[in-house]
């Protein structure tokens, strides 16, 4: 086996003709030791790579028991085998990642902004730094500054150096783990930054293309901050760009009046929904009229199109109106079925207990006070039995 793996040798290879050294499971998933690898396991904020053992894909890649461990989407046997890296996915990794170190090392040099996490998402990247704000002015600052390092065309190498060397150099870490051996891997940005990490880097701040600063949120009582380089930055543009043209085409309005007609939509909205709701307390309201002159002590009536809200409405202004009535009231709409039971003030039945065994009888389920209960029903079709129990409470 290898020493330094074949994904630390050259970042770029993307297969390898090696020997599968080891093989077995784990809770049933198997997995293989190779004899060297050009898949990175998960560590230090980057994910692990995935690819193909043969036909076999790689579904994760993980350090265990002092070896690195393939874990396989089914079994291979021992011996020869062919490993194929996802580059895409690994290229991906590479930018957010060198980009990461880019950001740190600038927010820390010329702000004083130390990182204090690191975390390489499936779409968007952040990092946590010690300062409890950062404003849009700062942000667009140090936007330019990543961009004007993207323009240099910085190399960007990775080393190994021995404990002594590693104490003479000016090197940004958090410091080595406690009872560490061995060479210690650097990564440096030229002229700019030399950091301790064992992940993969592009060759040339150039192949970040660009870094985007999304945006910042409170965290820990530091900030973390969310960004996006290269492939991603472009595949985020094309998503907006999509965006916006099927916004275009639903507003039928330029890209600049977006916002000033989506809010004047919203408010356009949402005096429609008071006007629907001072509508929908009008109906109750006639509706409980008429239901209040009904004879006989127990009332019942149903409306399709009709939510909880407008049944509680009606329940309360029906009690308040006809106080010797039982009344039973249910409705349905697109999403499901509903029912109120509700007693006035003379009403001498349990309404709680004859609510319950509504909700049983209609396989629903509900609760409320003690002269209301209300629920929702898995179905109205037991409806009939349902008002039957109640006839049956009732006094003759």
């Amino acid at each position: 086996m290898h020493d330094v793996p074949a994904y630390e040798r050259d970042p770029y290879l993307q297969a390898l003709a090696t020997e599968a050294v080891e093989v077995g499971q784990d809770g049933g998933t198997p997995w293989a030791v190779l004899a060297d690898t050009v898949l990175y396991p998960e560590g230090g904020g980057q994910p692990a790579d995935r690819g193909w053992l043969g036909e076999v894909a790689v579904v994760d890649v993980r350090k265990a028991a002092g070896a690195i461990r393939h874990v396989l989407a089914a079994p291979v046997a021992p011996g020869p085998v062919t490993l194929r890296l996802d580059w895409a996915r690994r290229f991906d990794h590479m930018q957010q990642h060198t980009a990461q170190h880019l950001l740190t090392a600038i927010a820390l040099e010329r702000h004083g902004w130390r990182t204090t996490a690191f975390h390489l998402g499936e779409s968007v990247s952040d990092i946590e730094l010690d300062v409890p704000a950062l404003s849009r002015l700062q942000l667009d600052a140090l936007e330019e500054e990543v961009a004007a390092e993207v323009r240099a065309a910085r190399p960007v190498r990775a080393r190994r150096v021995t404990e002594a060397e590693y104490g003479t150099l000016p090197v940004r870490s958090r410091g080595l783990p406690e009872g560490f051996e061995g060479d210690i891997r650097l990564v440096e940005i030229e002229g700019l930054d030399l950091n301790t990490c064992g992940g993969t880097h592009v060759r040339s701040t150039a192949e970040l293309e660009a870094v985007a600063l999304l945006g910042t949120e409170p965290m820990r009582g530091g900030t973390r901050l969310h960004f996006v380089a290269g492939g991603r930055l472009r595949r985020r543009l094309a998503g907006h760009e999509a965006r916006n043209a099927a916004i275009k085409a639903v507003l039928d309005a330029p890209e600049g009046e977006f916002v000033t007609l989506a809010q004047r939509r919203k408010d356009e909205l949402r005096d429609a929904e008071r006007r629907l709701r001072a509508l929908a307390e009008e109906l109750a309201a006639a509706q409980a009229e008429a239901l209040a002159g009904r004879p006989g002590a127990l009332v019942d009536a149903h409306f399709d199109g009709r939510d909880p809200a407008f049944l509680g409405t009606l329940a309360r202004r029906l009690a308040a109106l006809a106080p010797a009535k039982l009344a039973f009231l249910t409705a349905t709409n697109e999403a499901g079925s509903y029912f109120v039971l509700t007693g006035g003030e003379q009403v001498t039945a349990d309404v709680q207990a004859l609510g319950t065994q509504v909700a049983a009888t209609l396989a629903g389920r509900g609760g409320g006070s003690s002269r209301l209960f209300q629920g929702k029903a898995a179905s109205l079709a037991a409806r009939a039995a349902a008002l039957a129990t109640l006839r049956a409470a009732l006094p003759a």
